[in-house]
């Protein structure tokens, strides 16, 4: 589209508008030393200089391609088939804007239609919506959920949850007069909960790397009228029971491992998941299938419970939209890999991960500060977390995660995680490392 500036007269009439005789008015507001000409910024770039700035700040950053990472902490490493780029970059999907008009927008209401039905199956709870902004707000929004459902205003995390999602809540609730209680073991946190309860929140496997055991929590969470939320990770789905076999009423997950690249953060997309009867209470927009008036199939936005469409009173969200297009992702994903090629790829996570567990334990100075079981991630106690990650560095290693910031107990153990990218050569290349540190 070409750029047509507007006229002085066209000025005018918009400054006339909005009760202001000048442009110069119109800034008031902004700090004279901040206005522009005085900003002080650099001479303006070609594009060929801007490139090679670009490349050159690019080049610093570790090309997971080419770098052995252990690096997990939310954010996992698995391998995204070509068949994604092909599909997803195609330019009636990679342009498509939200589905508002249903007869011409068939195709991207299709394709949410299938990841509501995949993720339900995954999760194996009764409805899906079309996703959200990511795994963190979609945990948020689980706790404002179980809130509206129960009618009470406490909910119970224990610090075992990842320490983003935890933030994300804290933020997403405060305003609402919502009391988030946060205790450092799970088990602290189900010795808390009482009638004033709307909902326990955990995380599967949780952040330490853990598998809980959901039947027990669900059993604990329901005798005291509230709800059971989980956040799972959905590549563990493949090897471990689904959230609604295990008695969850909400299920949510982030849903970067399943076709996404960890990409410096985002975009990723939020899974959320419930049970039917708390479909009336479910934030975001869900697709129906219908029929036309010609007895076709059709698809419609069958729900949509924000303030733009709905009284704002009545609204269960402010959530103004769903990560289209890395749902498609998570799509195309699921239909390439199957069951089977998911489940292959949990485990071998589940096994590379032991099998590099193992063989750490074994070197001096280091050893497994947790017994319980694990799916692919697992903390290790280590000499000098410094030097073993400048150790890594050194042999060209992503290493693992410091935990020291959000978890003082284990400020000499670092996280680490594997997946179907790592080799056996490489978890072995690990290990050396760690042995020289």
């Amino acid at each position: 589209m070409n750029y047509v500036p507007h006229s002085d007269i066209e000025r005018q009439e918009m400054l006339k508008s909005i009760g202001v005789d000048s442009v110069e008015e119109l800034f008031e507001v902004v700090p004279q030393q901040v206005r522009f000409p005085k900003l002080d910024l650099p001479k303006a770039l070609s594009e060929l200089e801007t490139t090679r700035l670009m490349n050159g700040l690019a080049s610093r950053n570790w090309n997971l391609g080419e770098h052995a990472s252990f690096l997990g902490a939310g954010s996992y490493n698995h391998y995204v088939p070509s068949v994604i780029g092909h599909l997803v970059g195609r330019s009636e999907f990679y342009t498509a804007y939200t589905p508002y008009q249903p007869e011409v927008s068939q195709g991207t209401l299709q394709a949410i239609y299938e990841y509501q039905t995949m993720m339900g199956e995954l999760f194996n709870m009764d409805v899906s919506n079309a996703s959200m902004y990511d795994g963190a707000s979609a945990l948020a929004e689980a706790a404002i959920m179980a809130v509206n459902v129960t009618n009470r205003h406490k909910v119970i995390i224990p610090k075992t949850v990842h320490p983003d999602s935890r933030a994300v809540t804290r933020t997403y609730t405060e305003p609402q007069g919502i009391i988030i209680a946060e205790y450092e073991t799970i088990e602290e946190a189900v010795a808390a909960l009482d009638d004033q309860t709307a909902a326990l929140l955990v995380q599967q496997p949780d952040f330490l790397g853990q598998i809980q055991d959901l039947k027990k929590l669900a059993d604990a969470a329901h005798a005291k009228g509230a709800l059971f939320v989980v956040s799972a990770y959905p590549t563990s789905l493949g090897l471990l029971k689904p959230p609604g076999e295990c008695g969850a009423d909400i299920a949510v997950g982030e849903g970067q491992s399943l076709g996404m690249r960890p990409s410096f953060g985002g975009p990723y997309v939020g899974v959320f998941t419930c049970r039917n009867e708390y479909i009336r209470n479910l934030p975001g927009r869900i697709v129906g299938q219908t029929t036309d008036k010609t007895g076709k199939r059709a698809f419609v936005l069958t729900l949509q419970t924000r303030e733009q469409h709905i009284r704002r009173e009545k609204a269960t969200s402010n959530i103004c939209t769903n990560e289209g297009l890395i749902a498609l992702i998570v799509t195309v994903y699921l239909s390439a890999m199957g069951k089977q090629g998911l489940h292959e790829v949990a485990e071998q996570c589940y096994h590379k991960a032991h099998y590099a567990a193992n063989e750490i334990a074994k070197l001096p100075g280091y050893s497994l500060p947790l017994s319980g079981a694990f799916f692919n991630e697992f903390l290790v106690r280590v000499p000098n977390v410094e030097k073993v990650q400048t150790a890594c560095k050194k042999a060209g290693i992503i290493g693992g995660y410091a935990l020291g910031n959000e978890y003082p107990q284990y400020d000499d153990c670092l996280l680490f995680c594997c997946t179907e990218m790592n080799t056996k050569e490489e978890i072995d290349c690990l290990v050396e490392a760690l042995r020289g540190a």
